[in-house]
């Protein structure tokens, strides 16, 4: 698939942009519940780890929008 500019009210972006905040926000989401949970008591630096789940949800996005 070939990715094409995104029109946002007459300013053109990349596609990714909108991968990226559609990440972000599936993170957040992810994160709050891992904090409901408790589960990131359990990792050493997390941070860290939440910047991981990002990036395999940004790719994880990718890879289904490219197909």
């Amino acid at each position: 698939m070939k990715f094409v500019e995104v029109d946002l009210l007459g300013v053109y972006g990349a596609p990714i942009s909108v991968m990226m905040v559609a990440a972000w926000f599936v993170t957040m989401v992810l994160r709050r519940v891992a904090g409901r949970f408790g589960l990131l008591a359990y990792v050493w630096h997390p941070a860290l780890f939440v910047f991981t789940v990002y990036i395999i949800v940004l790719s994880s996005i990718v890879l289904v929008v490219s197909r």
